[in-house]
């Protein structure tokens, strides 16, 4: 009996020292989360004598696909640059990672500069450097392979190499965090697997492939995690931009942006799930 009350007792701390962030996601997050819900199946008009709905079922998702032009190419280059500037964050932030994490000097110094753009980087901050132009490559457009490009720039490949090339800094811009992330768990890894290694001959090549890399996999998935987040709250993204101008318009309105929004959420939850997923599956095929 005493045991059960002493579980009974912490199981009430710990839900007393819960309860603030229950009560606070129940009131600020829950419920307007469930109000935008409702208000997506609704033509949504405010006058002066209060918000005033109507409900019109699946309209609002059926303009939003069927005559929203510029939300569904939105949404289109959104996936594209998706799917090109995650791997290519994750990438980066781990070579940075591993060089910083060797014995260097200023190393403490290195660290502060790559994570200094997660400070800067705010929406208008960062967009009043993308007016200047500082975010791309300098002079880019008078290089061969750029004029080669863009001559063609319809092309997929061409696409994806043009994007790289003017977004390029701003795609590695997002890689602080991660590269933290990767370093803090670079440093716990057990110096003597990898002594243990050479001697058995391993070179330093193969003790990243075997040892490092599969060490590392729960903290590429989290970093995976962060990063389509991240890139998809942008202020700057262009799917947010449309979903805010048609909040104040008055032949769409709240409805339709929440509509927009939901339709958004869940494009987003398939995207981390379909590739924390498959991470995942590769995780357990190595482990089995």
């Amino acid at each position: 009996m005493k045991l059960g009350g002493l579980k009974a007792r912490h199981s009430m701390a710990g839900w007393l020292f819960v309860s603030p962030w229950i009560i606070g996601f129940l009131i600020f997050t829950a419920s307007p989360l469930f109000y935008s819900l409702y208000l997506s199946f609704q033509k949504v008009k405010i006058t002066t004598s209060g918000v005033q709905t109507t409900f019109v079922k699946f309209e609002n998702y059926k303009y939003a696909f069927g005559v929203d032009a510029v939300f569904v190419d939105n949404l289109t280059n959104y996936l594209k640059e998706l799917v090109i500037s995650v791997p290519i964050i994750i990438v980066f932030s781990l070579i940075i990672a591993l060089l910083l994490n060797q014995k260097v000097k200023f190393r403490g110094m290195f660290r502060t500069i790559f994570f200094l753009p997660v400070i800067i980087s705010s929406g208008p901050v960062i967009k009043e450097l993308m007016d200047q132009g500082i975010t791309t490559i300098p002079s880019i457009e008078q290089y061969a392979i750029y004029q080669a490009l863009n001559a063609n720039p319809d092309a997929f490949v061409n696409g994806i190499l043009l994007y790289l090339i003017k977004n390029l800094i701003v795609i590695l811009w997002f890689s602080g965090v991660q590269i933290l992330i990767f370093l803090a768990a670079l440093q716990k890894m057990d110096s003597q697997t990898y002594e243990a290694a050479s001697i058995d001959g391993a070179s330093p090549w193969e003790c990243f492939w075997k040892l490092t890399l599969p060490s590392l996999l729960p903290m590429i998935i989290v970093n995976v995690i962060y990063t389509i987040v991240t890139y998809s709250i942008f202020s700057l993204n262009p799917v947010i931009d449309h979903i805010q101008r048609n909040m104040f318009k008055v032949d769409t309105g709240f409805g339709y942006a929440s509509a927009l929004s939901w339709i958004y959420f869940l494009i987003i939850t398939l995207a981390l799930a379909l590739t924390v997923g498959a991470m995942t599956l590769k995780r357990k095929k190595n482990y089995s």
